[in-house]
Protein backbone atom coordinates (compact mmCIF):
# COMPACT_ATOMS: atom_id res chain seq x y z
CA UNK A 1 0.00 0.00 0.00
CA UNK A 2 1.32 3.45 -0.95
CA UNK A 3 1.78 5.70 2.04
CA UNK A 4 -0.17 8.92 2.09
CA UNK A 5 1.56 12.24 1.48
CA UNK A 6 1.33 14.28 4.68
CA UNK A 7 0.60 17.98 4.19
CA UNK A 8 1.39 20.34 7.05
CA UNK A 9 -0.32 23.67 7.58
CA UNK A 10 2.38 26.17 8.54
CA UNK A 11 1.24 29.13 10.63
CA UNK A 12 0.60 27.88 14.19
CA UNK A 13 0.61 24.20 13.23
CA UNK A 14 4.34 24.19 12.44
CA UNK A 15 5.47 27.69 13.39
CA UNK A 16 4.71 29.30 16.74
CA UNK A 17 2.80 32.57 16.31
CA UNK A 18 3.24 33.28 20.02
CA UNK A 19 6.45 35.16 19.30
CA UNK A 20 4.37 37.83 17.56
CA UNK A 21 2.34 38.70 20.66
CA UNK A 22 4.87 41.14 22.18
CA UNK A 23 5.28 43.19 19.00
CA UNK A 24 1.52 43.32 18.41
CA UNK A 25 0.92 44.32 22.03
CA UNK A 26 3.61 47.00 21.84
CA UNK A 27 2.10 48.37 18.64
CA UNK A 28 -1.59 48.23 19.49
CA UNK A 29 -1.53 48.27 23.29
CA UNK A 30 -3.58 45.11 23.73
CA UNK A 31 -2.94 41.45 24.56
CA UNK A 32 -5.70 40.54 22.11
CA UNK A 33 -4.30 42.37 19.08
CA UNK A 34 -2.67 39.33 17.49
CA UNK A 35 -5.72 37.08 17.85
CA UNK A 36 -8.00 39.85 16.54
CA UNK A 37 -5.75 40.39 13.54
CA UNK A 38 -5.59 36.66 12.75
CA UNK A 39 -9.35 36.13 13.10
CA UNK A 40 -10.09 39.13 10.88
CA UNK A 41 -7.57 37.86 8.35
CA UNK A 42 -9.35 34.50 8.20
CA UNK A 43 -12.71 36.25 7.89
CA UNK A 44 -11.48 38.41 5.00
CA UNK A 45 -9.91 35.47 3.19
CA UNK A 46 -13.17 33.51 3.53
CA UNK A 47 -15.16 36.40 2.06
CA UNK A 48 -12.69 36.52 -0.83
CA UNK A 49 -13.15 32.78 -1.41
CA UNK A 50 -16.94 33.02 -1.36
CA UNK A 51 -17.20 36.07 -3.60
CA UNK A 52 -14.35 35.10 -5.98
CA UNK A 53 -12.16 38.07 -5.09
CA UNK A 54 -8.59 37.33 -6.17
CA UNK A 55 -5.90 38.43 -3.73
CA UNK A 56 -2.86 37.19 -1.83
CA UNK A 57 -1.83 36.76 1.79
CA UNK A 58 0.38 39.84 1.93
CA UNK A 59 -2.34 42.12 0.60
CA UNK A 60 -4.97 40.76 2.98
CA UNK A 61 -2.56 40.90 5.93
CA UNK A 62 -1.86 44.58 5.25
CA UNK A 63 -5.54 45.44 4.87
CA UNK A 64 -6.35 43.80 8.20
CA UNK A 65 -3.42 45.48 9.97
CA UNK A 66 -4.81 48.84 8.91
CA UNK A 67 -8.28 47.80 10.06
CA UNK A 68 -7.21 46.82 13.56
CA UNK A 69 -5.08 49.96 13.80
CA UNK A 70 -8.34 51.89 13.53
CA UNK A 71 -9.91 49.54 16.08
CA UNK A 72 -7.13 50.30 18.58
CA UNK A 73 -6.87 53.97 17.56
CA UNK A 74 -3.26 53.47 16.50
CA UNK A 75 -1.46 55.25 13.67
CA UNK A 76 0.65 52.74 11.74
CA UNK A 77 3.77 54.03 10.02
CA UNK A 78 5.01 52.28 6.91
CA UNK A 79 8.07 51.10 8.85
CA UNK A 80 5.93 49.61 11.63
CA UNK A 81 3.66 47.90 9.10
CA UNK A 82 6.72 46.41 7.41
CA UNK A 83 8.13 45.33 10.79
CA UNK A 84 4.91 43.56 11.77
CA UNK A 85 4.57 41.70 8.49
CA UNK A 86 8.29 40.96 8.35
CA UNK A 87 8.13 39.26 11.74
CA UNK A 88 6.23 36.40 10.07
CA UNK A 89 9.36 35.33 8.26
CA UNK A 90 11.25 34.79 11.53
CA UNK A 91 8.97 32.49 13.52
CA UNK A 92 10.40 29.55 15.43
CA UNK A 93 8.96 26.07 14.98
CA UNK A 94 7.07 24.38 17.79
CA UNK A 95 9.49 22.13 19.68
CA UNK A 96 7.68 18.97 18.55
CA UNK A 97 7.87 19.64 14.81
CA UNK A 98 11.36 18.53 13.79
CA UNK A 99 11.10 15.14 15.55
CA UNK A 100 7.65 14.60 14.04
CA UNK A 101 8.74 15.37 10.49
CA UNK A 102 11.84 13.22 10.89
CA UNK A 103 9.84 10.25 12.19
CA UNK A 104 7.32 10.43 9.37
CA UNK A 105 10.07 10.49 6.75
CA UNK A 106 11.88 7.62 8.46
CA UNK A 107 8.68 5.61 8.06
CA UNK A 108 8.48 6.32 4.35
CA UNK A 109 6.08 9.26 4.27
CA UNK A 110 6.58 12.30 2.08
CA UNK A 111 5.98 15.52 4.06
CA UNK A 112 4.93 18.74 2.37
CA UNK A 113 4.43 22.30 3.65
CA UNK A 114 1.11 23.81 2.51
CA UNK A 115 0.24 27.41 3.31
CA UNK A 116 -1.92 30.37 2.36
CA UNK A 117 1.25 32.48 2.43
CA UNK A 118 3.27 33.27 -0.69
CA UNK A 119 5.93 30.81 -1.82
CA UNK A 120 8.57 33.44 -1.11
CA UNK A 121 7.34 33.91 2.47
CA UNK A 122 7.02 30.18 3.18
CA UNK A 123 10.53 29.59 1.82
CA UNK A 124 11.90 32.35 4.07
CA UNK A 125 10.01 30.94 7.05
CA UNK A 126 11.41 27.47 6.46
CA UNK A 127 14.95 28.78 6.04
CA UNK A 128 14.85 30.95 9.17
CA UNK A 129 13.23 28.15 11.20
CA UNK A 130 15.87 25.72 9.91
CA UNK A 131 13.19 23.47 8.46
CA UNK A 132 14.04 23.62 4.76
CA UNK A 133 15.62 20.17 4.81
CA UNK A 134 12.80 18.74 6.94
CA UNK A 135 10.21 19.01 4.15
CA UNK A 136 10.19 17.20 0.82
CA UNK A 137 8.27 19.98 -0.90
CA UNK A 138 6.67 23.38 -0.30
CA UNK A 139 3.34 24.42 -1.83
CA UNK A 140 1.78 27.88 -1.70
CA UNK A 141 -1.83 28.47 -2.67
CA UNK A 142 -0.90 31.77 -4.36
CA UNK A 143 -1.13 30.31 -7.87
CA UNK A 144 -4.83 29.61 -7.30
CA UNK A 145 -5.64 33.19 -6.29
CA UNK A 146 -7.60 31.71 -3.40
CA UNK A 147 -7.03 30.37 0.11
CA UNK A 148 -7.73 27.38 2.30
CA UNK A 149 -10.40 26.10 2.92
CA UNK A 150 -11.48 26.66 -0.71
CA UNK A 151 -11.81 23.15 -2.25
CA UNK A 152 -9.83 24.45 -5.24
CA UNK A 153 -6.76 24.82 -3.06
CA UNK A 154 -6.67 21.22 -1.84
CA UNK A 155 -7.28 19.96 -5.37
CA UNK A 156 -4.45 22.21 -6.56
CA UNK A 157 -2.11 20.58 -4.04
CA UNK A 158 -3.08 17.12 -5.28
CA UNK A 159 -2.42 18.15 -8.87
CA UNK A 160 0.88 19.75 -7.93
CA UNK A 161 1.98 16.56 -6.18
CA UNK A 162 0.52 14.33 -8.92
CA UNK A 163 -1.39 12.39 -6.29
CA UNK A 164 -5.04 11.32 -5.97
CA UNK A 165 -6.95 13.42 -3.43
CA UNK A 166 -7.45 10.41 -1.15
CA UNK A 167 -3.68 9.87 -0.96
CA UNK A 168 -3.21 13.16 0.88
CA UNK A 169 -3.55 13.81 4.61
CA UNK A 170 -3.54 17.32 6.07
CA UNK A 171 -2.14 18.01 9.54
CA UNK A 172 -3.46 21.29 10.97
CA UNK A 173 -4.33 23.00 14.23
CA UNK A 174 -7.24 24.87 12.62
CA UNK A 175 -10.56 23.01 12.64
CA UNK A 176 -11.77 24.96 9.60
CA UNK A 177 -8.72 23.69 7.69
CA UNK A 178 -9.16 20.04 8.61
CA UNK A 179 -12.86 20.38 7.80
CA UNK A 180 -12.00 21.90 4.43
CA UNK A 181 -9.62 19.05 3.62
CA UNK A 182 -12.07 16.35 4.70
CA UNK A 183 -14.92 17.94 2.75
CA UNK A 184 -13.04 17.55 -0.53
CA UNK A 185 -11.81 13.99 0.07
CA UNK A 186 -8.47 14.29 1.83
CA UNK A 187 -7.73 12.65 5.15
CA UNK A 188 -6.85 14.99 8.01
CA UNK A 189 -5.28 14.92 11.45
CA UNK A 190 -6.01 17.63 14.02
CA UNK A 191 -3.39 18.83 16.50
CA UNK A 192 -5.00 20.73 19.36
CA UNK A 193 -2.56 23.49 20.29
CA UNK A 194 -5.04 25.88 21.95
CA UNK A 195 -7.55 23.84 23.95
CA UNK A 196 -10.40 25.55 22.11
CA UNK A 197 -13.17 22.98 21.42
CA UNK A 198 -13.33 21.61 17.87
CA UNK A 199 -16.30 23.14 16.05
CA UNK A 200 -19.12 20.57 16.33
CA UNK A 201 -20.51 21.57 12.92
CA UNK A 202 -17.32 20.59 11.10
CA UNK A 203 -16.29 17.20 9.76
CA UNK A 204 -14.04 15.56 12.33
CA UNK A 205 -10.83 13.71 11.48
CA UNK A 206 -10.34 10.29 13.01
CA UNK A 207 -6.84 11.26 14.12
CA UNK A 208 -6.57 14.03 16.69
CA UNK A 209 -4.24 14.70 19.60
CA UNK A 210 -2.90 17.37 21.93
CA UNK A 211 0.67 16.28 21.14
CA UNK A 212 2.35 16.05 17.76
CA UNK A 213 4.22 12.92 18.83
CA UNK A 214 1.01 11.00 19.48
CA UNK A 215 -0.58 12.37 16.32
CA UNK A 216 2.34 11.19 14.18
CA UNK A 217 2.32 7.78 15.85
CA UNK A 218 -1.39 7.48 14.98
CA UNK A 219 -0.71 8.40 11.33
CA UNK A 220 2.03 5.77 11.13
CA UNK A 221 -0.14 3.13 12.79
CA UNK A 222 -3.05 3.93 10.47
CA UNK A 223 -0.85 3.23 7.45
CA UNK A 224 0.81 0.11 8.85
Amino acid sequence: MNKKVILFDINETVLNLGALKPIFKETFGSEDALSLWFSKLLHLSTVCITTKVKSNFAELATIVLDAIAVNYKTQLTENKRTELLGAFSNLSPHSDIKPALSKLRQHGFKVVALSNSSLNLISMQMKNAELTDSFDDIISVEETGSFKPDPTVYKFAATKLQQPIDQLCLVATHDWDTHGALSVGLDAAYIDRTGVPYNPLYLKPKIHSTTMGNLVDSIIADQA
